[in-house]
């Protein structure tokens, strides 16, 4: 969520503070050792399907140990309870942050927005933010016909986010000036777009209006992960 409170943070603490570590890798251990190095760049670190699958809540719980935000990844899409449920174990294990389809409807989205409040309430933690994802930037550019809808979605239920392209994030913003707005499919200037159609750079996700953006691959497969993720800040400093 947008604060109109004054930010006294060094530069620095304020560019980390936009920048989600996205640690897709099957081995618990290296991502531990990975988000140990750049722990000094990100303020939080994202947990998707990968590796969750190979380590499961021991890795939202290695990497809260290490001073992260955690940012859970699954694209939660399933009956309301079932997502209900799921998202409250997630609430009670520390996350953060947890996206889950706005694509399942009003029903879905409330169901795993309360579950996972919930399960952070009880487990003593701060409360969470669902993030509703509107449709996945491997999409081509008509899918950003759907974001509007997906949007009041979200904003029906009350979510405290979204996930979009940042070519959608301006349209996002006016929808839902509150919302918290992630942007996956960063990549910085010269290295490869991957599997994203619309890619951005990191520069362009913060003139668009991003709060988080996630940096993965060309950080973490980086020769030196250390100076990609210190070039990378250098590259935003005069841009906060």
């Amino acid at each position: 969520m947008i604060t109109t409170e004054p930010d006294t943070r060094s530069v620095d603490e304020r560019i980390s503070g936009h920048l989600a570590l996205a640690l897709d890798l099957d081995d618990l251990e290296v991502a531990r050792r990975l988000g140990r190095e750049l722990q000094p760049w990100f303020r939080v670190a994202k947990v998707g399907l990968e590796l969750f699958s190979a380590a499961g809540p021991d890795a939202v719980e290695a990497l809260r140990e290490l001073g992260y935000d955690v940012f859970v990844d699954l694209k939660m899409h399933d009956i309301p309870t079932t997502v209900g449920k799921a998202a409250r174990v997630i609430g009670s294990i520390g996350a953060s942050y947890l996206t889950i389809h706005a694509s399942g409807g009003e029903a879905m989205l409330r169901a795993g927005d309360e579950g996972l409040r919930e399960g952070a309430a009880a487990a003593g933690h701060p409360e969470p933010t669902t993030l509703a994802v509107t449709v996945l930037t491997s999409d081509g550019p008509e899918a950003a016909l759907r974001v509007p809808d997906r949007v009041a979605t979200a904003l029906a239920v009350g979510c405290g986010g979204v996930v979009c392209a940042v070519a959608e994030a301006p349209l996002v913003r006016e929808l839902g000036p509150e919302l918290t707005i992630l942007t996956p499919g960063i990549r910085p200037a010269g290295t490869s777009a991957d599997d994203q159609a619309r890619p951005a750079t990191p520069r362009a996700a913060l003139a668009a209006g991003a709060d988080l953006m996630v940096i993965g691959r060309a950080v973490t497969a980086a020769p030196d992960p250390a100076a990609a993720a210190e070039a990378l800040v250098a590259s935003l400093r005069t841009e906060v």
